[in-house]
């Protein structure tokens, strides 16, 4: 059993590796984007493996469902979603690569070094909050009232976000979609082709206009 449960483990983290890579790497932001909400299943997946379900289903509704979906939202409102034509990597890219480097040296090495890693014995269930079921009911008892003004918050928030865009949508021009800028640049290449095609008559006048001595 534990040797499947380190497969299991190995292959999330890598999975989640790998689709982190991709989220910057790819040149499609939408791409990325759905590399992101794998990445945040995975993580979840961890977290269920750990035995922690309610940070699992904290992190599926958070991250994916509200976070992930606002980021979606966000790309679907910008006019160019593939960046074909843009250099991928900085020039200087591996300064950023060994800066990287070196942040993560220094967070894991101390941390695989100086960790005890001997099996802790099993903790009290009853000393603190352990399920979801005990921190659903602490929150509708003990922590009701931080909860209510946290959501409250968050309302208006949102509210005054709306109001902000549909301000900034009033006092600036409209801004077209992908299909409709699509459209517009076959127009006018289509208005171009026509320009530059010379009509019959003036084909012929060409054709038997005299040469000049």
């Amino acid at each position: 059993m534990n040797i499947l449960i380190l497969v299991i483990f190995f292959g999330l983290s890598a999975f989640t590796l790998a689709a982190g890579v991709m989220v910057v790497t790819v040149k499609n932001i939408i791409h990325a984007a759905l590399w992101l909400i794998a990445s945040f299943f995975s993580v979840a997946a961890l977290y269920l493996l750990m035995e922690a379900e309610f940070i699992a289903i904290v992190q599926v509704l958070v991250y994916v469902g509200a976070i992930s979906i606002l980021v979606l939202f966000a790309i679907m409102l910008t006019r160019h979603v593939t960046g074909e034509g843009v250099r991928q990597l900085y020039q200087r890219w591996w300064v950023a690569l060994i800066v990287a480097a070196a942040l993560f040296g220094v967070l894991i090495v101390p941390t695989v070094f100086n960790f005890q890693w001997s099996v802790p014995t099993a903790p009290d269930q009853s000393a603190g909050l352990s399920s979801a079921v005990q921190i659903g009911t602490a929150f509708m008892r003990e922590y009701l009232l931080p909860f209510e003004i946290a959501s409250v918050l968050l309302l208006v928030a949102l509210i005054g976000a709306i109001v902000i865009a549909f301000e900034e949508r009033a006092s600036r021009r409209r801004v077209l979609t992908l299909a409709e800028e699509v459209e517009l640049r076959r127009q006018r290449g289509e208005s171009l082709r026509l320009a530059a095609t010379p009509t019959a008559p003036e084909a012929q006048n060409t054709g038997s206009a005299p040469s000049q001595p």
